[in-house]
């Protein structure tokens, strides 16, 4: 056994071998002698049946006739009867909620009187289990014995809570290493689940609030602050603690996840986001969310274009019975002017949702045929957002045709890539978004070719938006850039770093933002935006946001196993590849530098 520790973990140095080869001594030498009582034969299960409750029926019978079952390991036993109402493929969202797993040892707590309201905390949570909730001094008083807050910053009469679901926290600590706190004292701090157990019930009375209209009219989804009191769409995922993947989704569902649709790549996120039987994604007040789908590395990209171009020729349709509506003699003003308000706001989101809900109301006010024929089919009425989600191995290697060819079209997509720079899903293969010097399965040696440019192969098209991002660096940055993104009327692209657990980070998953900042620090990650709008205006398109590297290349790499762990195994190849890593990350900002000073 010792033998096998040494080569499963040699290259993870010789302290993580020897607590290896510890725990295995105490295994062979520690164990004790139990006697079972005899009477346990005899037992039998008294344990009480979980009956899932709320306020969906169609989701709580999903929950209670699929989930439970089949997350009790008693699957098997579910007659083919229970999935007939299932036969189209499509399940009730926002089943992972019931799930309740309490995985955590350790999950954090909030001090109030430390904290500034600044939100980082609730941007950054993997699992959107931290969430700020703004009450009413009668809501305040109406909630659970455990609730902590305080007044509200700009909102006076209004009081500032900071929510934590303990039992849907995996404890990764990610939270309290981003809180800025005051005067050096953290707002947050881990503390045994034990002694959290009852803020579970001052989450779940929250959630349970309505949003407040106010106070989202005051603090914009354009600001981080702002943007986190937008319910999340994502929630309570089964991805790795402090995953660098999630963060970036579960954005995306509180910005425009009310009317939206994701075409999902095989790969990591299509696990966290849809393993059955259970899907994070969920719906809010209104009974609305994300549409997900999942399909093949090979056909994502044209499968979401696929969607795009289903609901251009739907909302096409709708627009011609829409304009032979208006033409109809008797049709009244109201309707004419909530017709022709929604035909010209057709292609932008943020004001096509109102403009439909309008046409709608108008719609059923008419007693023409037409208006009938439209309403069958409001449901597409209003513009969605279409996001095409995948890793690097999706969009760099095995789907980058499709990445092409549907960006390439011109269409009105966003393609969001989760860029762990190796098959995360799979075992931590080698991709074409791998870096130089990096150990990765099909490259033992560490890889010798640099990495693929994706965001300028994208940009050569001039027309295409294009983003690089990194949250944990630059929380403003990576938000503009999901909105300028999505607010373009053409195809986008947004480059998003997530630190993995194929890493060996140094300091565990927890500290995965503050790997985001130091790999921009040392110029290992850049951030910047390409927007062709602003080409239009006059401007150059490109913008760098990322600084000069202030940071060392090398410190920033040895603090990671998948580079580190080439030093023990080939020492010199290791500062060969090191040498040339770093050479093209200093190529690289010089290019990008060059390309952010050029007058349009």
């Amino acid at each position: 056994m010792k033998d096998a520790a040494t080569k499963s973990y040699s290259k993870k140095g010789d302290a993580i071998v020897k607590m290896n080869h510890d725990a295995i001594e105490r295994g062979a030498n520690g164990y004790v002698k139990i006697d079972v009582p005899a009477s346990w034969k005899d037992a039998v299960d008294d344990s009480t049946k979980h009956v899932a409750t709320g306020d969906r029926p169609e989701l709580v019978d999903y929950v209670n006739n699929v989930v439970i079952p089949v997350n009790t390991f008693h699957g098997k036993d579910l007659p083919v009867s229970t999935f007939e109402k299932y036969a189209d493929g499509t399940s009730p969202q926002g089943t992972a909620a019931y799930e309740k797993r309490g995985v955590a040892v350790d999950v954090p707590t909030w001090i109030p009187e430390n904290c500034i309201q600044c939100n980082f905390c609730s941007m950054v949570c993997p699992h959107a289990v931290i969430r700020p909730v703004p009450m009413t001094d009668a809501e305040l008083a109406a909630a659970p014995a455990a609730v902590k807050s305080k007044a509200m910053t700009g909102m006076p009469g209004m009081n500032f809570v900071m929510t934590i679901s303990t039992l849907d926290c995996t404890g990764c600590g990610s939270c309290v290493q981003v809180c800025p706190g005051m005067k050096g004292n953290k707002a947050l701090a881990m503390s045994p689940i034990d002694n959290e157990r009852p803020g579970q019930e001052v989450f779940d009375y929250g959630v349970k609030l309505d949003p407040k209209p106010e106070v989202l009219a005051k603090f914009k989804d354009t600001t981080v602050k702002g943007s986190q009191f937008k319910q999340p769409l994502l929630e309570f995922s089964g991805a790795c603690g402090g995953c660098g993947e999630t963060p970036y989704a579960k954005l995306v569902t509180q910005l425009f996840g009310d009317k939206m649709y994701i075409a999902n790549a095989t790969g990591c996120s299509s696990i966290w986001g849809g393993s059955a039987p259970a899907t994070p994604y969920t719906v809010n007040k209104q009974g609305h969310g994300p549409a997900w789908q999942n399909s093949l590395f090979e056909d994502n990209a044209e499968f979401g274009l696929g969607m795009t171009l289903a609901q251009n020729a739907i909302r096409g349709r709708l627009e011609q019975l829409t304009n032979e509506l208006v033409a109809e003699e008797g049709a009244s003003e109201e309707l004419k002017a909530a017709a022709e308000k929604w035909v010209e706001t057709m292609a932008d989101r943020a004001e096509n949702g109102p403009a439909a809900e309008a046409y709608i109301t108008a719609l059923e006010a008419s007693s023409s045929e037409k208006a009938a024929e439209i309403l069958k089919d409001k449901d597409y009425l209003a513009k969605k957002s279409m996001w095409i989600f995948g890793g690097d191995g999706w969009a760099y290697d095995i789907g980058f045709g499709g990445v092409d060819h549907a960006l390439a079209s011109g269409e009105d997509i966003n393609i969001l890539v989760f860029d762990t720079e190796v098959y995360s899903n799979t075992g931590g293969q080698a991709s074409k978004s791998t870096p130089v010097g990096s150990v990765a399965q099909f490259a033992a040696a560490g890889k010798s070719v640099k990495k693929k440019d994706l965001a300028s192969i994208m940009m050569s098209y001039g027309y295409v938006y294009v983003a690089q991002v990194a949250m944990g660096a630059d929380m403003n940055q990576c938000l503009k850039a999901m909105h300028e993104a999505e607010s373009y009327h053409g195809p986008s692209i947004v480059i998003a770093y997530a630190p993995c657990i194929n890493h060996g980070i140094k300091g565990g998953m927890g500290v995965s933002m503050n790997e985001e900042k130091k790999a921009v620090a040392a110029g290992y990650w850049h951030t910047f935006r390409f927007d062709p709008r602003r080409a239009d205006n006059g401007e150059n398109p490109f913008q760098l946001d990322s600084k000069k590297p202030s940071a060392s290349y090398r410190d920033f790499i040895m603090g990671e196993v998948r580079y580190n762990s080439l030093t023990r195994a080939f020492p010199q190849r290791a500062e060969q590849l090191f040498e040339k890593a770093e050479k093209y990350a200093e190529e690289k900002y010089e290019k990008f530098a060059h390309m952010a000073s050029e007058e349009e």
